[in-house]
């Protein structure tokens, strides 16, 4: 049988509030716009009902192919992503967040370099384009930019937003390179490592965003950002290994 076109990866970790709609989302995206996937829900052994509302969908969508991997032990989104990308059939992969601060109809828009035959990687960035972006943390925005310059520095790529939560990837080259982080540092360890990748074709588009704040269930914080500088040195620095 055919591989589809995208594998799209969706960690979770305690959003039964919001997986079933976005699930939705996915899937209207995907039929409205004839793309061929796969859905793989990747499970961080939430505390709530988020692996019963997996399964509730999967239930009313036979045709579109939905698996689901269930951990026991919480270990973090760069772990879940890790263990997705390895499970993934589809020509391209793509990281979809279990909230509703990326948008699915975007898909069509971060597809178009790699169906040009132009991109093997696409970042969707949050600082670019005339698309809809929620106003909220100033100091949220500083540090990303922050995050990307330095990122930047290291990886000589011109990207305007190395945090970004939806990256697209070949899946030949996204499963060839050994990633090791657990939780939030997959974002600059994915990008240092891919920088280094002879010959690559790295493109950015501009994406929506519906930003939430930590009442909505937003997970990420400060300790995160520090932990994103060691990663950014580390990864471009004093750890250069690219593949298995």
């Amino acid at each position: 049988m055919k591989a589809p076109e995208l594998s799209i990866i969706i960690p979770c970790y305690n959003e039964e509030k919001s997986l079933t709609s976005v699930l939705r989302k996915v899937c209207d995206s995907l039929l409205t716009n004839s793309i061929t996937a796969e859905i793989i829900i990747s499970d961080d052994a939430s505390k709530d009902q988020t692996l019963t509302k997996a399964e509730e969908f999967k239930a009313t969508e036979p045709d579109i192919p939905i698996s689901i991997i269930q951990n026991e032990v919480n270990k973090g989104k760069g772990f879940v992503i890790r263990q997705a990308i390895q499970h993934a059939k589809g020509d391209y992969i793509l990281i979809q967040d279990a909230d509703h601060e990326y948008d699915p109809r975007d898909y069509p828009r971060l597809l178009a370099p790699v169906r040009d035959g132009m991109a093997d990687v696409v970042y969707g960035s949050r600082f670019v384009g005339g698309n809809p972006h929620r106003i909220l943390f100033f100091w949220h925005s500083i540090g990303n930019k922050f995050l990307t310059f330095i990122s930047n520095m290291f990886t000589n790529l011109n990207l305007t937003d190395m945090e970004s939560g939806y990256k697209l990837f070949r899946r030949d080259i996204i499963q060839s390179i050994r990633l090791k982080e657990n939780r939030f540092g997959f974002e600059p360890e994915v990008t240092a490592r891919i920088s280094r990748i002879h010959a690559i074709r790295i493109y950015e588009i501009g994406i929506s965003y519906y930003g939430r704040t930590y009442a909505e269930g937003k997970k990420i914080n400060w300790k995160d950002g520090f932990r994103a500088i060691y990663c950014i040195l580390k990864y471009n620095i004093f750890d250069r290994k690219d593949k298995l």
